[in-house]
């Protein structure tokens, strides 16, 4: 679908205020004239820009994001095309455009998209190092997704999708809980409970880019498991890999059916439709909840908690990173950088980290104290989640290899191999072994 950007109305309902505010709030569109006359990059004459990103989860943010470009636009003439795409598809136009060297300037993606391609990329050192010296500096992760084991920076970290436990609150406190487990074996024993009382949760064992690989990775690590070794050699067939599949079988079995073809939209669906009491996700449950009377009561009866500690004693977090990449066969280098930049900006950037109420975590320092995280504690978990993440390789690096081995689902395969019975542990983890050797020759 694509979006002209020089017109767009207004939805009705609990977003309007939001969305009015980023669109008239105090003065976008004068700071966004200022900002462009004295911007280290000057956008090329008569440039025309493509922008691909996922449809919004969060109507909100969308509407903040849609009166950024508009500014942009305004204030520097650059006439923009949003195409907004499904988010499991923005991976494979990407791909078909670097084959073909033409497609949108710039895409909105996630994880490790850029090192998929880093040679097809722009060089964004020197926007990345403009934001990182005006505001604090670049959370840890930020910088390795941002960089990878280059030197130059070829995707800007615009914000991390903290993915963490939605929970129902009278539910737990049903099955005898007070607070969400910590461990997983507290947490096991929270899912048997929840399924015995008929409120169980469920997360995707299907081809969810965000939600599948979120869960299997956070299993693998905190039982100990690794795909590959700080050399990026495979290490997958490990005794704490089995331990992690075995982990994994026995809370796939307090869930609700369907998870196998479950994609990113499923469990949304399945939580707001009162049939799982329990999953993982961004902050879009919640925030869909609050914005609908008629499920008010859901997001008054919901929180938010940190992944449960596994055998290895600490977090091993994998929050969706979400990455802004310019093609390098671009005709307007310059124009998108600017904009990389403009959309960064404290004046912006901050009415659009309160716009999507909490389903976008910020990468860059200075916007720890932004009211998102502040006003209602139910956000609150979700604040640190750039800092909290480790990056999709691991022990590893965040390269092409470990991107591939995401996007091509290894792990969430080997995962759904052994919970569903089609191969035992030792099968599961060969087959898995087997392609990440493939795909780290």
């Amino acid at each position: 679908m694509k979006t002209n950007l020089t017109r767009r109305t207004l939805v009705k309902g609990g977003t309007a205020l939001a969305t009015s505010a980023a669109l008239t709030g105090p003065g976008l569109l004068e700071w966004a004239k200022a900002w462009a006359q004295t911007a280290p990059w000057i956008p090329e004459r008569g440039a025309q820009l493509s922008l691909l990103r996922w449809k919004y989860f969060v109507q909100a943010e969308d509407e903040a994001f849609m009166a950024a470009l508009d500014a942009f636009t305004k204030a520097t003439g650059v006439k923009i095309t949003l195409i907004n795409e499904s988010i499991d598809d923005v991976q494979p136009k990407a791909s078909v455009a670097v084959n073909i060297s033409a497609g949108p300037d710039l895409f909105w993606g996630w994880y490790s998209l850029p090192h998929l391609f880093p040679n097809k990329c722009l060089d964004l050192t020197d926007v990345a190092d403009y934001l990182g010296k005006k505001y604090g500096g670049w959370a840890p992760s930020a910088i390795a997704y941002g960089k990878g084991t280059g030197s130059r920076w070829i995707g800007i970290p615009i914000a991390f999708g903290g993915s963490i436990i939605n929970y129902r609150i009278s539910s737990l406190r049903k099955a005898g809980y007070a607070k969400f487990p910590e461990t997983t074996a507290e947490f096991l024993d929270y899912a048997k409970a929840m399924k015995a009382n008929r409120t169980p949760g469920g997360m995707s064992l299907g081809h969810a880019t965000g939600d599948a690989n979120t869960w299997v990775y956070w299993c693998l690590w905190t039982h100990g498991g690794n795909t590959v070794d700080e050399n990026d050699k495979v290490i997958i067939n490990s005794p704490e890999t089995e331990k992690a599949l075995v982990f994994a079988k026995q809370l796939y079995e307090q869930m609700v059916p369907g998870v196998l073809s479950w994609n990113d939209a499923s469990n949304n669906k399945a939580f707001l439709g009162r049939e799982i009491h329990w999953t993982n996700n961004t902050i879009s449950i919640y925030a869909a909840a609050k914005r609908d009377p008629n499920l008010k009561d859901i997001a008054e009866d919901m929180d938010h908690a940190y992944w449960p500690v596994g055998p290895v004693g600490h977090p091993t977090e994998l929050h969706a990173e979400f990455v802004l990449l310019a093609m390098a066969y671009t005709k307007y280098p310059q124009a998108c950088k600017a904009l990389l930049a403009f959309l960064m900006e404290a004046d912006q950037y901050n009415k659009w980290l309160i716009a999507s109420q909490g389903s976008a975590s910020h990468t860059l320092n200075a916007y720890d104290n932004n009211p998102v995280w502040t006003e209602d504690p139910k956000n609150a978990p979700f604040r640190d989640a750039a800092k909290r993440s480790l990056t999709v390789g691991g022990l590893g690096s965040v390269g092409e290899k470990a991107a591939s081995a995401l996007a091509d689902f290894v792990l969430v395969d080997m995962f759904a191999n052994y919970c569903t019975g089609r191969e035992d542990a030792k099968s599961a983890i060969k087959i898995a072994e087997r392609q990440l050797q493939r795909i780290y020759r």
